[in-house]
């Protein structure tokens, strides 16, 4: 829970998530945000305090980290429903990893424009998740990883920009987050950290960075719970704690959770819930995103019940038939039916079990 905010916590949501988005045959096209929102609503989790309709970015507030020429690429790309050779050499815009499809601009938009409301609204203090965010592989001039905008740097500028003097950032997503510390890696006012699978695109992030600013923690396949809850015991929340910051902000991508195709990690949803209170403890101000997560079962349930922690709602309570409808009707050509995890079906929170922890990931506390 985030227990030190005088202005509690909202969720910043929208309509347009609810929408088909990057075309078919991509990891994306399942359903995710729109069907976390759902499950909220069915579960009780909103009122009118706490749930807010998301903005969209200005192209001047794009532009605030990315370049004018870019911005008017993707405009142009998705009015015109297509994009050249030229400009997907350019921008990336169009290949099958970063496809062109109807309404992107808006969409990238939306979820940049919540990522920065997100960083107006804890200026006073307080938690705010934009599940949509976490897009946080996107370039100043390119699109990169599914990411067309890169929402959690926009946030931290925002930030920044309004006064808020340090900002430690967690990536929890299985991939690392280059485009994030590519954003700061020069600037002392802001910390990162990355957990995220080793050997895994965009294969990054294998060093932190010598100015004290950047730290990386590639893990190996299968890593569990224990091992997430020794990390952050042990190497997240003393980092954390030395470098004092005024805001955290956090991508917590779903991609890391057991059953998830994109990756080979074992993680609980409710290790990931207590990852996000804990660094949430350790400033007035908290911003909680989104990211990466390509199973639609895992993915819904993690952030929905995330949302429940942050807001104190019981991710325990019976589930209401309305949301296990939800759970029951969703499909992916990228999860084999003999691999659905009846829990998936049923709860909300994962099933949890104390693993030993490696030999390589103690080492890591040693780096």
């Amino acid at each position: 829970m985030i227990t030190n905010s005088h202005q509690g916590a909202i969720f910043i949501g929208s309509e347009i998530y609810g929408k088909v988005a990057y075309g078919k045959n991509h990891p994306l096209s399942i359903p995710r945000v729109g069907a976390v929102t759902d499950l909220c609503r069915q579960m009780g989790w909103f009122n009118a305090e706490n749930y807010v309709d998301s903005p969209t970015a200005s192209p001047k507030d794009l532009g605030r980290y990315h370049s004018r020429a870019y911005i008017d690429a993707v405009r142009k790309v998705d009015k015109a429903g297509k994009s050249g050779a030229k400009t997907r050499e350019i921008y990336g815009l169009g290949t099958i990893e970063n496809p062109v499809f109807s309404g992107m601009f808006e969409r990238g938009a939306m979820t940049c424009g919540g990522s920065i409301y997100a960083a107006e609204w804890v200026l006073g203090g307080g938690c705010a998740y934009n599940p949509a965010g976490g897009t946080h592989h996107g370039r100043p001039n390119r699109a990169s990883g599914f990411c067309y905008f890169n929402d959690p740097v926009l946030a931290i500028l925002r930030l920044l920009d309004m006064g808020v003097p340090r900002v430690f950032y967690l990536d929890l997503d299985a991939h690392h987050g280059d485009g994030v510390e590519a954003a700061f890696i020069n600037d002392p006012r802001v910390a990162t950290v990355s957990i995220h699978e080793k050997s895994r695109w965009p294969y990054s992030g294998v060093e932190s960075n010598s100015s004290d600013n950047i730290w990386n923690f590639p893990v190996p396949g299968g890593f569990h719970a224990s091992e997430l809850n020794f990390l952050i015991d042990e190497i997240v929340l003393p980092l954390a704690e030395k470098f004092a910051p005024d805001a955290v902000v956090v991508t917590c991508g779903a991609d890391g959770l057991a059953g998830d195709p994109l990756s080979k990690m074992e993680l609980t949803n409710t290790a990931l819930w207590s990852a996000v209170s804990a660094i949430g403890d350790i400033a007035p101000r908290t911003i909680v995103l989104g990211g990466g997560g390509y199973n639609p079962w895992t993915v819904i349930r993690c952030w929905a019940g995330l949302w429940a922690s942050l807001a104190n709602y019981d991710v325990y309570d019976s589930m209401t038939s309305s949301a296990l409808n939800i759970l029951h009707s969703l499909d992916s050509d990228l999860v084999d039916e003999e691999d659905i995890n009846p829990n998936w079906l049923n709860s909300i929170a994962d099933e949890t079990e104390d693993l030993p922890i490696r030999t390589e990931i103690k080492d890591l506390a040693l780096m």
